[in-house]
């Protein structure tokens, strides 16, 4: 490979993300590094939409966060800001994009690094924007779309799962248990408000709204047939957010389980002070299956409540849409 065939530019882009994060505490060392791999890869394809996607998702979500850690801090007893996120917590993050997008790059660039992934007689038609769009039911018998969909679904889980999270407990009106719809306190597992699901919706539609504009701007062939590109995206989209952070939700309140000081009037997590009192606590919901950050690791991958939930959406939106 020349020089000149080197990605440069999604290279030094990804480095400048990872060496950030790490340079800012919200990356491990080994965490920047799994980001650089993650975005250098993701950045590189020819469908743009996959790396411009993985970038609103960073900034948006890490906006939110910053927005929601204040009032959590006051809810939770031993709050801690969320930071020093290792290769593992980063590559649960997006590990089902990041695998949607090897599977595109192997089946429909020409000389693409992943190739050897698949049979010759299963990859092709290369990638040609002014030719064809991603999302063309007729493409690779349907798998470029999937590939998309895929991904979008990841991305619409986790974003509206985050939204949810940090934006949700700004609500005026106090959670309900998504069991049994009792009222509890705000940052229970489980709980759901007007403010969060809304906000789950909207980080579903962001996304859907980021893969529409992306392959819109990059292929004539999708500017076409701008409508049949842009509304499913949206729509799939707020579907995945909103379903997913549903789904996430359920498994919070049922294999979560959520203490309350009565004390403090405060949510208990796993590193909260044990308190010395024990007639002090109040079981909220759920069994105790997960921890709290076991919980978050499989909504949005392999090892979290997360990666059940982003999984099963992005099978979802890949499948149906």
């Amino acid at each position: 490979m020349a020089l000149t065939d080197i990605p440069w530019f999604p290279i030094l882009l990804a480095a400048y993300m990872g060496w950030s994060g790490v340079r800012k505490g919200s990356l491990s060392l080994d965490g920047g590094i799994a980001a650089f791999i993650i975005g250098s890869t993701m950045l590189s394809v020819p469908l743009r939409t996959f790396g411009v996607s993985l970038i609103i998702f960073y900034l948006v979500g890490s906006k939110a966060t910053k927005v929601g850690k204040e009032l959590k801090a006051r809810l939770e007893e031993g709050h801690q800001e969320a930071g020093n996120r290792n290769a593992s917590q980063v590559l649960c993050n997006s590990f089902s994009a990041f695998l949607a997008t090897l599977l595109w790059s192997a089946s429909f660039v020409d000389g693409s690094f992943f190739s050897p992934l698949l049979e010759s007689s299963s990859r092709g038609p290369f990638y040609n924007s002014a030719q064809w769009c991603a999302v063309s039911p007729s493409i690779g018998n349907g798998w470029s779309r999937k590939a998309v969909y895929f991904a979008l679904g990841h991305f619409a889980c986790c974003l509206g799962d985050t939204l949810a999270s940090e934006l949700g407990i700004l609500s005026k009106t106090p959670p309900r248990l998504i069991t049994t719809f009792k009222v509890v306190p705000p940052g229970t597992n489980g709980g759901v408000s007007r403010t969060g699901t809304a906000a789950s919706a909207a980080g579903g539609i962001i996304m859907g709204v980021t893969f529409a504009a992306s392959l819109l701007l990059e292929s004539s062939a999708c500017r076409a047939q701008w409508q049949q590109v842009v509304v499913p995206l949206v729509i799939w989209g707020a579907f995945g957010g909103l379903f997913g952070s549903l789904v996430d939700s359920l498994m919070g309140a049922t294999i979560q389980r959520t203490k309350f000081s009565t004390k403090t009037k405060r949510i208990l997590i796993d590193e909260s002070p044990v308190p010395t009192n024990k007639s002090d606590v109040q079981v909220i919901s759920g069994i105790d299956l997960l921890t709290n950050n076991q919980g978050r690791l499989s909504s949005s991958s392999f090892l979290q409540v997360n990666l059940a939930s982003s999984i099963i959406i992005a099978i979802l939106c890949g499948y149906l849409a």
